[in-house]
């Protein structure tokens, strides 16, 4: 089989231009967008800090920085309640966050397939398929805190041991670089299962209106047969984000940084930058569809209407 990239960008490029501004219509953005901002509400952050390590420390400070968190804790009974409380209220807003997304993803789904400006429609009519997504991206997340928090505990653990047999105290070169290159494997497999669920085991739940386990099955039954074009999509997508961030930046600048106003509410933000969010989303789809009718998720083009008879003369 003869799988492009480059083909179905241009459809889904097409795709966009035709629903987007032809006409232009601004009440048409306001509403995918909202539709866009639902299926990509988790992927919203507030910017990440990088952690420091304050001058004077050294690798024994900071591998037995749990046990030092610990004791504080436990000297400081209102401050742990405090942060308990916090972390439950945190949790439960993710959680919230994640059951609204699930239904927002097939929402924008529907308004990129059909071309429809709908909020209401698809979000009672993809209910089943929402609370199917939201569960088993419920239970991704606690493995990934369960695998995520094993490494950095492994990472701890052998940390002060090797602190505590009489490693270089300073720093460690092999722990590190061990840590990083399996943090590195263990986050581009994440990555991965990220993707395909988001772009193609969803698209499959919304053709087939079925649940997460059976569109994994699906999925994973195409991906065995051809492996290396979904790692291909996977890589043209980082580029994609590359190429969209540096955008964003240049327009950033050329603005006078006036163009930042319209990033920094995300609603707004991803009514602005809709056409990027609407042809990727298109692309996944058409990209998909090249492996047959039971992967095109678009509906069939109606058929022309047969011209009348001519009358007899």
């Amino acid at each position: 089989m003869n799988v492009q990239f480059m083909e179905p960008l241009n459809r889904a490029w097409k795709r966009m231009t035709v629903a987007l501004f032809k006409p232009f219509d601004l009440h048409k953005w306001f509403v995918i967008g909202f539709n866009a901002f639902l299926a990509g509400l988790m992927e919203y952050n507030g910017g990440s800090g990088g952690s420091r390590v304050q001058k004077g420390g050294n690798f024994g400070d900071f591998v037995h920085f749990p046990r030092t968190a610990w004791d504080w804790l436990q000297s400081h009974p209102g401050w742990a309640i405090a942060i308990l409380f916090g972390v439950l209220v945190a949790v439960a807003v993710i959680v919230a966050l994640t059951w609204i997304s699930s239904r927002g993803v097939f929402m924008f789904l529907s308004s990129v397939v059909h071309d429809r400006v709908e909020i209401a429609g698809p979000w009672r009519d993809y209910q089943k398929e929402g609370n199917s997504l939201f569960i088993w991206r419920l239970l991704f997340g606690l493995a990934s805190f369960v695998v995520f928090g094993g490494l950095l505990a492994w990472f701890f653990v052998r940390g002060a041991a090797l602190y505590g047999g009489g490693a270089d105290p300073v720093l460690p070169v092999g722990l590190i670089v061990g840590a990083g290159l399996l943090s590195l494997a263990i986050v581009l497999v994440w990555g991965y299962i990220v993707l395909f669920y988001r772009e193609f085991v969803s698209a499959l739940m919304f053709k087939h209106r079925i649940s997460a386990g059976e569109a994994w099955t699906r999925f994973l039954r195409l991906f065995r047969s051809h492996p290396w074009p979904f790692i291909g999509f996977g890589i043209i997508t980082f580029l994609l984000v590359l190429v969209f961030a540096v955008a964003v930046v240049f327009a950033v600048i050329g603005t006078c940084c006036i163009g930042a106003l319209f990033l920094v509410v995300p609603y707004i933000s991803t009514v602005v930058t809709l056409p990027v969010w609407y042809a990727y989303r298109a692309f996944s789809l058409e990209f998909l569809a090249q492996f047959g009718p039971e992967y095109d998720v678009f509906p069939l083009p109606a058929a022309p209407v047969p011209a009348p008879p001519v009358p007899a003369v």
